[in-house]
């Protein structure tokens, strides 16, 4: 018996389980928030999956258990997660259209750049900094956003309903938060564009411009 010799999967790992876990609570909170209008436990899911990312990564770092399979399903998982909370708050009515529209449109953007990166020879292109603070800002807000409290009054700057926040209705002080994930969303896609310029090109788009 202990002459036997067990071959390990190295990419069964414990960040590995915990994205994979992370995964399967994407649809569930999308059915508590949609499906059964039940914010808290909606809330309680879709906090927990985010929380669970810095989990898992740390993890992996910590413990040297980085993995090729954990590289590309930990990305994937938080633009699953991020797709179904902004759908899944425009079903509800607590994310404008143009929400919705300008996070959808940037990650099939980064997809097909990525795309095209990879076809022509490029380098994998790694995360920077400011597309983690984007995550992370966009799963706070749509968190509480989810939550759906607590609220205030808008600034009434406008009467403009698709600018909640802005006009003079109440709204849950998370979406300032989701409004930043939307600026930062795009710096993002900017600088991956620039990244994937240089990197295919062997210089950026400034100094191309330039």
């Amino acid at each position: 018996m202990n002459d036997r010799n067990y071959k390990i999967n190295p990419e069964f790992t414990l960040p590995n389980v915990i994205t994979v876990a992370r995964l399967t609570m994407v649809p569930v909170a999308f059915f508590l928030l949609v499906g059964k209008g039940d914010n808290k436990a909606a809330f309680f899911v879709f906090a927990l999956a985010g929380l669970s990312d810095f989990l898992d990564g740390t993890i992996a770092r910590r413990t040297d258990t980085v993995s090729e399979f954990g590289k590309l399903l930990d990305p994937f998982v938080d633009r699953f997660l991020i797709l179904a909370g902004v759908v899944g708050l425009f079903v509800v009515g607590r994310i404008p259209l143009w929400v919705l529209s300008i996070l959808v449109l940037r990650d099939v953007y980064l997809a097909i750049g990525l795309t095209r990166v990879k076809h022509r020879g490029g380098p994998q292109i790694e995360v920077i900094f400011t597309g983690k603070l984007t995550t992370a800002l966009l799963f706070a807000g749509f968190s509480g956003l989810i939550l759906d409290w607590p609220h205030t009054a808008g600034l009434g700057l406008t009467s403009l309903n698709w600018l909640p926040g802005f006009n003079g209705t109440e709204y849950a002080v998370w979406i300032w938060l989701v409004y930043a994930g939307v600026v930062f969303s795009l710096i993002t896609a900017a600088r991956y564009t620039s990244i994937g310029y240089a990197d295919l090109f062997g210089t950026s788009i400034d100094k191309k411009v330039q």
